[in-house]
């Protein structure tokens, strides 16, 4: 029977693969929801590729990376980054990310007979940017932050892994709409990542702390 330790980093792992899902499709929608609807369909799909193959690729090199002095400690100050950015996010207008959810799951949220359409226009191109850096720096946050809730923990590392690779392929647009209408679900999300970017800061300072004290004899 699994211990507490390890049903608290199952449920740590599960909340922050929803919630960073949600956020990095909303990210998306946002990016694409300025363009026609043709290019919109596109530059969604791109993205929601992009992220999952990025999560991929970050997977396979997770364990060596956070063998790396000083990488926790960074994920760590890095998650607490992610942290302040989700709080203004939901802090923030909601209109923004219905507009986003629309662009994603391809509905008139706001019944005004358009989809997207008090988004600002934008060109595919500026879009794409825009996808392309969200995906590399949320991907890596997100794997950054299962592998800080679950490190004690392998097989609830590679579940962990694993259903942020597949929310993100599969269910993307879902997780986003779920989240705008249950926004609780986010601030919990977020209050985990929080503890776990500070329980990683924490964890880094101390393993650093040896290497730190012999520079200065």
């Amino acid at each position: 029977m699994p211990d507490a330790a390890a049903l608290t980093a199952l449920f740590q792992v599960i909340m922050i693969d929803l919630v960073l899902a949600g956020d990095n499709a909303i990210v998306i929608g946002l990016a694409a929801a300025g363009l026609p609807s043709e290019q919109r369909t596109k530059a969604i799909l791109m993205g929601i590729v992009a992220a999952t193959v990025l999560r991929i690729v970050l997977t396979l090199f997770t364990t060596q990376l956070l063998q790396i002095i000083g990488l926790l400690l960074a994920g760590g100050i890095l998650l607490l980054w992610v942290c302040w950015k989700m709080w203004r996010e939901l802090r923030g207008s909601p209109s923004v990310e219905e507009q986003a959810t629309e662009a994603l799951v391809d509905v008139d949220i706001d019944a005004d007979g358009k989809i997207a359409g008090h988004a600002p226009r934008k060109t595919f191109a500026d879009a794409a940017r825009q996808i392309v850096i969200a995906d590399v720096s949320m991907s890596l946050d997100n794997v950054l932050a299962v592998a800080g809730a679950a490190r004690e923990h392998p097989y609830i590392l590679i579940f962990g892994l694993g259903l942020s690779i597949a929310l993100m392929g599969l269910a993307a647009g879902l997780i986003a709409r779920l989240l705008q209408t249950h926004r609780w679900i986010a601030y919990v999300g977020l209050a985990i990542i929080l503890y776990v970017a500070l329980e990683m800061i924490y964890r880094g300072a101390h393993e650093m702390w040896p290497f730190i004290a012999a520079a200065r004899q």
